[in-house]
């Protein structure tokens, strides 16, 4: 799957070990793991068969992001990155299409 950031620090934090390590911490090990099963994912729905990721769509302000469990409390948020999200007939985004997605940011939302 084509990865982009929604920052250049972001970007810099999950894509350079030791920024990653001073950022995250203690969850940096576990944020790699779900980077790598992102970027190695042919699709989103790919994500689906992975238990430990639970992937999922967020609801209310958060419409139209989705969430990977990073730990406990935090989550790897992102969104698709298309020109056109792809979308089945009742209007749901079909996760089998979305191959470019942006993340916004890691966050406990709970």
């Amino acid at each position: 799957m084509e990865i982009r950031y929604k920052t250049k620090k972001l970007e810099r934090q999950l894509t350079d070990p030791e920024e990653m390590a001073k950022s995250f911490g203690r969850i940096s090990h576990k944020l790699n793991l779900r980077l790598q099963q992102l970027f190695y994912a042919n699709n989103l729905a790919v994500l689906r068969t992975i238990p430990a990721a639970r992937c999922h769509e967020l609801v209310g302000q958060r419409k139209g992001e989705f969430a990977v469990h990073v730990s406990n409390n935090y989550r790897l948020i992102f969104e698709p990155y298309h020109d056109q999200i792809p979308k089945k007939n009742d209007g749901g985004i079909e996760w089998a299409e979305v191959t470019a997605i942006q993340i916004i940011g890691i966050e406990d939302y709970h």
